[in-house]
């Protein structure tokens, strides 16, 4: 079809003679113009009847008259034709078209002149108009306006103050730029492509339809592709515009598909990946030349990712980077690891590399001697790896690593861990432990290795480390130690005691203030975890100064001058743990006794009875608590009794002993918590009844451990159910009978439900309990020796089971 008239461009219409002389342009003539379409004619044909017409429209009319069963004829004479041919009319095309050339060189000469800024907003956005119009009207256009230098006139109106004006220049720059190469490439001079990325970040959003339509246009051509990407932040801006859910559905197309044509400029795909949009840099390192994807993996090492783009990389392109690392040469090889150093960071993603198999790789790069090995720094980062993929928390146990199903915890394995560890610098030095550290996190994998570290006997070697010069050796020793302790914790004293220097370290780092560090309550958890019945280890460390440091740091927790942070529940755990150790070694160590007193350490450990604070440290109070008032049998004061004199003799009357007021009613004599650690003194028994309804059974077994120092024996245990009835202690402990959790805790409630039952009116109370009946009789049928024998007690005094004591004589 021809193409439409539109006298806006043509001023042939207006009667304004002055106008065509001044702007040079000539008037329409009437037979430039199709009878039928009353348009300007493209391709005029003759027919028989003379009269001339656009092709297309005769033959549409042509048409026409056939489909309604007339005979061809002249639409202007209506005179029937005795054929339908139509000859070419060239002279009048040519004429046309010379007509059209003058024309278009006076519009254009006149758009030239209103493309400047002193131009009205009118002028300009006619002039942008009609370039468009001309630019449609043949791809040869094109090159007119490019040879006019119409396009750094066009781009300067870009910075024109009229939205509308700024608006029309960007469309007018992608109609101008497309399909036209050297067009594009026009618009690239200067700051053009900067200036267009701007209006990206404009609020008008026709504004940044438009600019993101142009960029799409620009990017088709590749040279354009690296100078776009070049643009700061331009790449930034267009991987936002393409996911977000608030732009305009045509500016995330033509966003997205910007990038799409960027991604053909590597640079660009860094770029890319940088700022989240990995997809591109991954398909380069599964499909890229050997180049490229060294490339790509090496880059990949280098920038920061998400742990959400790292479990997606991993599942990506994590196969690939392993089978470099098994095959590639070094330089590939230190490319992989990189990469696989940043992804490992994460837990679920250093899972994923161990389905794909890193392990085996790893641990024989890591290992490997001699020919083809990785140099030290290359070791350091497998090193790396490794302490990742452990952090992980994966079962070490079942996943093979070498030759003859090896996993991370066999023999063989960890004996090549300690070696390397004497044998490195310190940072491979400091990875090696944390992978020791991260295997003895698990219960399932400890035993394992603490068995290799004895048969290696690299026990003293790594109790050295404490003293190390770089904080993250030392930290990642303490660690290991910390986890090894409950299972040689003896040896771990023996040999810290046997050395010069490391106690005395440990202590330095506790004393620091600081803050709360991760060396801080990884020192005081080592020393909290070893034998706390070890009277020697408490000696040397009473000696070093520690239970004073100790002290003074738990003060300033408790006054708030050290602030919480993440590492304040270890830290405070620690230093009660420590300090617990003094109540094992009370007798025959006064200076130990006085600490306790002076410091008023039982005080202490009643106020860290609280419901919301750390397990351990509840723990550990509990059981100083019930060492300390093990002790106030023998340290209660008891009353002087006077002499009888003469007269008493004579007057009997007279002999009667005074009364003594103020009486410990369990021991009888005088007592307080702060001398004799009696728990009758303060809250302390309230507080541990409330413990027996803790969660953890760890916090039970030792609140109730220390309330049945209340009915041992050398204290008078009818008093002592009666101070328990007044805490409303009686409940809760048989409650711990009846829930049963564990073997600890039943021993000790049915040894306290046995002297409790000893009352008698707690015993007929308690014969009406279902419930602890049957958890008696369980105890007499399933327990041990001990707890059955004295479950047989409690049964006899609600009636359960015949007394026959009163049957069957005693024998001598």
């Amino acid at each position: 079809m021809a193409e439409s008239f539109d006298a806006s461009f043509y001023p042939g219409s207006t009667s304004d003679d002055s106008y065509h002389e001044k702007t040079h342009f000539e008037p329409i003539y009437e037979s430039f113009l199709c009878p039928l379409t009353k348009q300007i004619m493209h391709d005029p044909v003759t027919i028989e009847s003379g009269r001339t017409f656009e092709r297309e429209a005769i033959e549409k009319w042509f048409k026409e008259c056939t489909d309604s069963g007339r005979k061809p004829m002249c639409p202007l004479t209506l005179r029937v034709l005795n054929n339908t041919d139509l000859n070419p009319s060239i002279a009048i095309r040519n004429t046309i078209e010379e007509w059209n050339k003058r024309n278009d060189a006076a519009w254009l000469d006149n758009c030239c002149r209103s493309l400047t800024p002193g131009s009205s907003e009118n002028a300009i956005l006619q002039g942008l108009d009609h370039i468009i119009a001309f630019c449609m009207k043949s791809r040869s256009n094109k090159e007119v306006v490019r040879n006019l230098e119409l396009i750094p006139q066009i781009a300067e109106m870009l910075k024109n103050s009229n939205t509308k004006v700024r608006c029309k220049a960007l469309e007018t720059l992608r109609i101008v730029a497309e399909e036209d190469i050297e067009n594009k490439e026009a618009m690239a001079a200067g700051d053009t492509i900067r200036t267009i990325v701007k209006f990206l970040s404009h609020d008008h959003s026709q504004e940044r339809e438009e600019a993101v339509s142009l960029l799409c246009e620009l990017s088709k051509s590749e040279s354009l592709c690296e100078k776009i990407g070049g643009v700061n932040g331009a790449i930034l801006i267009l991987v936002g515009m393409s996911s977000s859910k608030s732009e305009n559905i045509i500016a995330v197309e033509k966003a997205e598909h910007t990038l799409e044509n960027l991604e053909r400029c590597e640079k660009n795909v860094k770029q890319m990946a940088d700022n989240g949009r990995l997809q591109p840099l991954l398909k380069l390192l599964l499909e890229g030349s050997s180049e490229t994807r060294l490339s790509m993996a090496a880059f990949l090492g280098d920038i920061v990712l998400s742990n959400d783009v790292k479990v997606f990389v991993a599942q990506t392109a994590g196969s690939s980077l392993i089978d470099i690392l098994r095959s590639g040469n070094m330089q590939a090889r230190d490319a992989a690891l990189k990469a696989l150093n940043q992804i490992s960071s994460h837990d679920m993603s250093a899972k994923l590399l161990i389905e794909a198999g890193i392990l085996p790789p790893l641990v024989k790069d890591l290992f490997t001697v001699g020919a083809n090995h990785l140099p030290m720094k290359l070791k350091e980062v497998s090193a790396t790896i490794l302490a990742n993929i452990v952090a992980s928390g994966a079962d070490f146990e079942s996943i093979s690593v070498g030759q003859n199903d090896q996993t991370m915890v066999s023999e063989d394995i960890v004996h090549n861990l300690l070696h390397l560890i004497s044998n490195t610098g310190p940072a491979i030095e400091c990875k090696l432990l944390q992978i020791l550290a991260g295997l003895t996190n698990s219960s399932a994998t400890v035993v394992s290795i603490v068995s290799a570290i004895k048969s290696s006997g690299a026990t003293v070697s790594l109790i050295q480390f404490i003293e190390a010069p770089q904080r993250e050796i030392r930290v990642a020793s303490l660690k290991l130690l910390y986890n090894i302790s409950p299972f040689m914790g003896q040896e771990l004293a023996d040999a810290l005691c046997a050395t010069a220097g490391q106690l005395g370290s440990l202590i330095k780092v506790i004393s620091e203030n600081n803050g709360i560090s991760e060396e801080q309550a990884s020192a005081v958890g080592l020393l909290a975890s070893l034998p706390e019945r070890d009277s020697g280890l408490t000696r040397r460390l009473l000696d070093e100064g520690a239970f004073d440091v100790v002290i003074s740091r738990v003060m300033r927790i408790r006054q708030g001058i050290t602030r919480g942070n993440r590492f304040y529940t270890p830290f405070l755990e620690g230093l009660i743990g420590v300090l617990s150790r003094l109540t094992y070694v009370l007798q025959d160590e006064p200076e130990i006794m006085n600490i306790v007193r002076e410091h008023k350490l039982a005080e202490l450990f009643v106020d860290m009875l609280q419901m919301n604070g750390p397990d351990k440290v509840q723990i550990s109070s509990a059981l100083a608590l019930e060492n300390l008032s093990e002790q106030t049998k023998v340290l209660t004061r008891m009353p002087e009794v006077a002499e009888p004199g003469i007269c008493c003799s004579i007057f009997p009357c007279l002999g009667k002993p005074p009364e003594v007021i103020g009486l410990c009613q369990v021991h009888h004599g005088f007592c307080s918590l702060k001398e004799s650690f009696c728990l009758l003194d303060g809250k302390a028994v309230e507080r541990l009844v409330a413990c027996l309804e803790h969660a953890n059974e760890k916090v039970v077994e030792a609140a109730l451990a220390a309330l049945c120092t209340l009915l041992a024996d050398g204290v008078d245990i009818e008093k002592g159910v009666a101070v328990l009835v007044e805490a409303e202690g009686i409940q809760p402990i048989l409650d711990v009978l009846v829930e049963n959790r564990t073997e600890v805790l039943r021993y000790r409630a049915v040894w306290a439900v046995e002297r409790i039952l000893r009352t008698e009116e707690i015993a007929y109370q308690v014969s009406a309990d279902q419930r602890v009946g049957t958890a008696l009789v369980e105890a007499f049928r399933h327990g041990d020796y001990r707890t059955k024998q004295t479950a047989e007690r409690a049964l006899k005094h609600i009636d359960r089971l015949p007394n026959f004591s009163g049957i069957f004589p005693k024998m001598g």
